[in-house]
């Protein structure tokens, strides 16, 4: 046996190998700047897990000014000299870590928090951030606006999947979730809508004041301070859910009759994919014509106009399949997508329209150079294509390919069991075909080869 010469180094005047051996911390370190995301490497930051924000807003739509206050109760998840938050653009007029002013330093959206005093392993601290200017959105690599988006009587604010950094301090990506308290004023006349449950509102001053809780863990993309002239409407559902809608007034005669809805879908999609994870919903529809989207912002998505059925039933999945079981990494956004858009073929083929095999069919006789086939939904391959065709459309077509292998009673046990094993936290496709496999007892790994990472048209339907 040949003899093993072992190496120490010395920390002060411990051996490494000895300090392990008698319980030595590590010596502080700087947090990453990104938690390592195949398509936004410095979305994130490593080191800490936020618990909770506390955002203070102040926002003049007539001037787009906002004044800002941010307080993150965070864990450190090693010892840290350093730590790094996303903000993109505002000016910071003040930063402490606990009670102690910090340095701090920006480079582009890395905001690099240097505490007085390091921080150990396990410890829990506060960072409170104030901050001023004009938010601004900013443009994805596929073109689109994100963030902070004024419209003409207030904002837009649609976070995925950067566009949380321009309107507050944040761990910006979904591996990192956290509850949140938000005291959004406004001038009166105004509302300001954001997530989970209505604390309550004041008037004073001729501005008024609203005061919102999400207490459910919720990534920071879905986060939102939508602001306009809204009718707003409120109810409880027969489950206890509060519901609360706001729609743009010159939406309304469109969007009303498909938010009425809204308490029956939920009802429908809660028997499919199992109770609802939230204690609040509803819906923002607001005035938005250069945004182009929908979002699922938690508890109550934001729509950029009067929604159809079909886009209604899709965001309210989302609660499910994005929100409540959040993603690990941008390439799993089939994850989100797919199994919405699938939701949309289910309401469909359980409300008078089309099968889902026919749904189904109709995307399948597409030739090979149409678009859906262009990349696999499970490998889009960049942040310019997460929201592409593949991975909502032929995302979908997997999951149908799993129904009709396991069929509908195992089909929907996996969905129920994805929702209720994952609840509050994340999930992955190799977890989730570990899950269809389990809950089947079939050996699944060519259908998701094929239908989820396949390049091309698969040759056999």
């Amino acid at each position: 046996m040949p003899r093993v010469v072992r190496r120490t180094v010395v920390l002060g005047t411990v051996p490494v190998a000895l300090a392990a051996l008698l319980g030595a911390a590590a010596p502080p370190s700087a947090g990453t700047a990104g938690v390592g995301d195949p398509y936004f490497p410095l979305a994130g930051n490593g080191g800490y897990h936020v618990h909770h924000y506390d955002l203070t807003l102040r926002y003049d739509p007539s001037s787009k000014h906002l004044d800002g206050k941010a307080v993150l109760t965070a864990r450190a998840t090693q010892s840290l000299n350093r730590l790094n938050l996303d903000l993109n653009g505002l000016k910071i007029t003040g930063l402490k870590v606990g009670h102690d002013k910090a340095d701090f330093s920006r480079r582009g959206q890395e905001l690099t928090v240097t505490p007085r005093k390091a921080l150990h392993r396990g410890q829990w601290f506060r960072v409170t951030v104030t901050y001023k200017g004009t938010p601004a959105p900013v443009t994805d690599p596929d073109g689109s606006l994100d963030g902070w988006i004024p419209t003409d009587d207030g904002a837009f604010v649609a976070g995925e999947p950067q566009g949380a950094m321009t309107w507050f301090p944040a761990n910006n990506h979904p591996k990192d979730k956290a509850s949140y308290d938000f005291t959004i004023t406004v001038p009166d006349g105004r509302t300001a809508v954001a997530n989970g449950v209505l604390l309550g509102r004041r008037s004073e001053h001729g501005r008024t004041t609203f005061r919102w809780r999400q207490s459910e863990p919720m990534a920071a993309y879905l986060a939102t301070a939508t602001i306009g002239k809204f009718k707003v409407t409120q109810s409880t559902t027969r489950d206890g859910i509060r519901i609360y809608n706001a729609v743009d007034p010159r939406e309304a005669a469109t969007a009303d009759p498909v938010v009425k809805k809204l308490p029956s879908v939920l009802a429908w999609e809660s028997k499919l994919f199992g109770p609802y994870p939230f204690k609040a919903a509803g819906s923002i529809v607001d005035r938005a014509p250069n945004v182009g989207y929908a979002l699922e912002t938690q508890t109550r998505p934001v729509y950029d106009r009067a929604p159809d059925l079909s886009t209604l039933v899709h965001e309210s999945a989302h609660q499910w399949f994005g929100d409540s079981v959040s993603l690990t990494s941008w390439k799993d956004i089939w994850l989100n997508e797919g199994f919405a858009t699938y939701a949309e073929w289910l309401y469909g083929e359980q409300h008078g329209g089309e099968s889902a095999q026919e749904t189904f069919d109709a995307l399948y006789a597409r030739p090979a150079t149409d678009d859906l086939w262009e990349f696999p939904p499970g490998d889009p391959g960049s942040g310019a294509n997460i929201f592409g065709t593949p991975v909502y459309a032929r995302g979908a077509m997997a999951l149908h390919k799993l129904r009709t292998a396991v069929g509908d009673r195992t089909f929907f046990r996996i969905l129920r069991a994805w929702t209720a094993e994952h609840r509050d936290g994340h999930g992955t496709t190799a977890q989730f075909v570990a899950l269809a496999e389990r809950e089947s007892g079939k050996d699944l790994d060519g259908l998701f080869r094929t239908w989820v990472y396949g390049q091309g048209k698969p040759s056999a339907p």
